[in-house]
């Protein structure tokens, strides 16, 4: 119908409906199975099936997943299905707030040190370790790094260049050569894009019943993994996961299960994890009977904002840039990490060339001499980065200038930037042989279960790690893990993966329904505010279980976690919704890290000695044998603990 011209003026333009936000393409799920229908599982759980499970959408996770899709087409296996089961979408997993690069040593033909070799980066991955690191872990993940770089680089990885246009290399922390890759400073979002553009190459729809139309990457995004299930001969089963969009109980059966979850460093106050980083993972595997090795070893990173933990990079340092105390003086060298440096000419591991836990050790010490700045949180030092130059700033640590100019309210080339200690990293984990296979109690493999990244304790971090080896570790170990799921696959068949394959998937479904009641059940109940126990939580980690630790600090707080622990059977959960309820999420994760501060406090305790990240102040020395903390759930509740010597080559006797 023709539009009338308005005799008094123009026509009024149509109005435009507002835009709808942009929401991440999701695959398709298909209709919702019916109770009694294939793949309904019955009593509300659904049942689908892979080939191999990963949990985790990070840069380990998707590592596992494109290498085990390989291997499965080298087998001629064009229809395998991973599944990739990730509680946010994978542009989200953690792996994007890494900053740094990821070490490798570059042929001198590319650029590198000539001095260099993978003999001397074993050799400070060793030393930062201190005594807790194993050779065969390290020297497994050292050489094969140059060549995962460099695949990455194949797949579309933005490695920043030099002037010849060779991949560039930086200092960082503990290393003695410059040999990490980066890009700019926002290398783990250019690395997370690079594996998450491949994986969406082989991405798969789904169908009824959980019935693939082929063979590649499936997708459930959004997806909480509640436990993990096994078989009547204790293998590996799939997980139990809940749809946030259907708002249902799931199973996803398969031979074999990949953990790539991440740490548990949000449980700390002051942190720079993300909140996502709850130890879900670790948690899991602690309630199936494996043990956590080395909890106690978390690292706390020594460059992070006041107030909000947000993290600036190792690699502020690395270009050059040094820290002050509140008089503006270069303190490290009255810590042990003189002599200093030139201005404008960093040392390896020298001064803010040094190991991040001397470092962070440093700024305790200079806190309490009344070295530093007061702010809300503690004391702060300065991390003064003028002397580089705008320009410098501008091409190598563009994330740097603007996380400081937004959240500080300060330009880093024009005035220093105040930073403090946070809780970073997860040191222990999973205990898992060099390949990434979880190995029990007994230190014997788990058939069908590997674990990569942040929750695996593979051995190459030991006491402390070195900065850029864990980015590099996501997809050495990360591969390694994801060929050997599918080799397991291939070698044991679908016995409890595929549709009617037995009394096994029908103990699997029992479970997975079993489990999914339990936690379904703390919806509408319960008293104690989850907030309030968490903030306590973190508070008592911040105070007794940081960067200096006691026997009187570590009893209050192994009594607090406890207590912390006691009131959580109670705690509240006052949305009944079933899809996207973001208070029985959190309810979760608080639950995962109260298991894990647990097994951090009890480690903390059977460790009498200051080694690398953990330091006693009432043990000061380092024992002359080394031994690994091995933290496993107690029959009564709780948490118990072991120590094991470390053999010559890094593994427990």
């Amino acid at each position: 119908m023709p539009v009338r011209a308005r005799l008094d003026g123009p026509a009024p333009r149509a109005r435009r409906p507002p835009a709808r936000p942009h929401r991440p393409r999701l695959p398709h799920r298909g209709p919702r199975p019916r109770p009694g229908e294939p793949g309904a599982g019955g009593a509300g759980v659904r049942v689908e099936h892979a080939d191999v499970v990963v949990v985790g959408g990070g840069a380990a996770g998707l590592s596992a997943a494109l290498a085990a899709l390989e291997r499965f087409a080298a087998a001629g296996r064009d229809d395998a299905v991973v599944a990739l089961v990730s509680k946010v979408y994978p542009m989200r997993s953690h792996t994007v707030a890494a900053e740094g690069g990821a070490a490798g040593v570059l042929p001198p033909a590319l650029g590198g040190d000539a001095d260099d070799s993978l003999e001397q980066h074993v050799a400070d991955t060793l030393a930062g370790g201190a005594g807790l690191a194993h050779e065969d872990a390290v020297r497994f993940v050292v050489e094969r790094a140059p060549h995962e770089l460099a695949r990455l680089e194949r797949l579309g990885m933005p490695w920043s260049r030099t002037a010849e246009g060779l991949p560039a290399v930086r200092r960082f922390g503990g290393m003695s050569r410059p040999r990490t890759w980066f890009a700019a400073d926002k290398t783990g979002f250019h690395l997370l894009h690079t594996l998450f553009q491949t994986a969406l190459r082989h991405d798969v729809a789904r169908a009824d019943a959980g019935t693939g139309t082929g063979g590649g990457v499936r997708r459930y995004d959004e997806h909480v993994v509640l436990d993990l299930l096994h078989d009547p001969g204790h293998r590996v089963a799939g997980v139990v996961a809940h749809d946030q969009h259907r708002g249902e109980p799931l199973a996803v059966l398969a031979p074999a299960v990949v953990l790539a979850t991440g740490g548990a460093a949000r449980a700390w106050a002051t942190s720079t994890n993300a909140g996502i980083v709850t130890g879900d993972g670790l948690a899991m595997a602690l309630r199936a009977g494996l043990p956590l090795r080395d909890m106690e070893m978390v690292q706390v990173h020594p460059t992070c904002l006041p107030g909000s933990g947000i993290l600036l990079t190792e690699a502020a340092r690395g270009e050059g840039g040094v820290l002050l105390d509140a008089d503006g003086r270069r303190y490290l060298a009255d810590y042990g990490l003189g002599p200093e440096t030139p201005l404008g000419a960093p040392e390896p591991r020298r001064m803010e060339l040094g190991p991040r836990d001397k470092i962070s050790q440093a700024f305790w010490q200079a806190d309490r001499d009344g070295r530093t700045l007061p702010t809300p949180d503690g004391g702060a030092v300065l991390l003064d980065l003028r002397h580089l130059g705008r320009d410098v700033l501008s091409e190598r640590l563009p994330l740097v200038v603007g996380l400081a100019k937004r959240f500080a309210g300060i330009d880093p080339a024009q005035e220093p930037v105040p930073v403090r200690p946070a809780a970073h990293y997860t040191m222990g984990g999973v205990v898992t042989d060099p390949r990434g296979a979880v190995l029990d109690a007994d230190s014997a493999p788990v058939p069908g279960l590997y674990a990569a990244g942040e929750c695996a304790s593979t051995g190459l971090h030991g006491a402390n790690r070195l900065g850029s080896n864990s980015l590099v570790e996501t997809l050495v170990v990360g591969r390694a893990a994801g060929e050997d799921a599918a080799s397991h696959t291939l070698v044991s068949g679908p016995a409890h993966g595929t549709p009617g394959s037995g009394s096994g998937t029908t103990v699997a479904t029992e479970q997975a329904r079993a489990l999914a009641d339990r936690w379904l059940s703390m919806r509408g109940r319960g008293s104690e505010p989850p907030a309030v126990i968490r903030r306590e939580l973190g508070r008592v980690l911040d105070a007794d279980v940081g960067i200096y630790r006691d026997a009187d600090g570590l009893a209050q707080a192994q009594a607090a976690v406890e207590d912390l622990s006691a009131r959580y059977a109670d705690v509240r959960v006052a949305d009944t919704a079933a899809a996207f309820n973001t208070d029985w999420l959190q309810a979760l994760e608080l639950g995962a890290m109260l298991d894990v501060a647990r097994a951090v406090v009890a480690g903390a305790r059977a460790r009498t000695e200051s080694r690398g990240a953990h330091q006693r102040l009432d043990h000061p020395g380092t024992d002359d044998v080394a031994r690994h903390t091995l933290a496993t759930a107690a029959p009564g509740g709780g948490v118990q603990v072991r120590l094991e010597p470390v053999t010559a080559s890094g593994g427990a006797r």
